[in-house]
């Protein structure tokens, strides 16, 4: 399990060291929104450029710790290029894991049990539920993107 652990470390500090989809959409974006956690300082900017029910491009700029910076990254790979419909299942799963509970209501409805593996990279996060005070980092850049869909037209 060390190993796995390491794996998880190397690719939270490769997307804090290299992030993904850094920078501004071209004004004006469909969307942009902006997320702050006032606990740590870590703020995020989310621009998103969103047709025909897809989430055609993502962009994120912003600074803080390296748990909120990695799953902003992490975060706009997973969803770029996604129908909306999967964002929102993404988006619901991601915040599953970060609850650390093998199920969870969202809109009255129990969801299963999170399946790591179809995580994929965004597994790596999965240990940030050992420091409940790391949680908001985390999951920061993924309310300021559910903000950003709630405010399509």
């Amino acid at each position: 399990m060390a190993g796995l652990e390491d794996l998880y470390k190397e690719i939270i500090m490769d997307h804090y060291r290299s992030p993904r989809n850094r920078g501004e959409l071209p004004t004006p974006p469909a969307v942009c929104t902006e997320g702050f956690n006032p606990l740590c300082g870590d703020q995020i900017t989310v621009y998103i450029d969103v047709a025909d029910g897809v989430l055609k491009d993502i962009k994120i700029t912003g600074q803080g710790c390296s748990i909120s910076q990695s799953s902003s990254s992490l975060m706009s790979a997973a969803v770029k290029g996604k129908p909306l419909e999967q964002v929102q299942e993404t988006i619901g799963t991601f915040k599953q894991l970060m609850t650390g509970h093998e199920t969870a209501l969202e809109d009255g409805k129990e969801l299963d049990k999170v399946d790591i593996r179809a995580l994929g990279e965004l597994a790596a996060l999965q240990g940030v539920v050992k420091f409940p005070v790391r949680i908001k980092c985390a999951v920061l850049a993924w309310n300021t993107l559910s903000q950003a869909l709630s405010e399509l037209p």
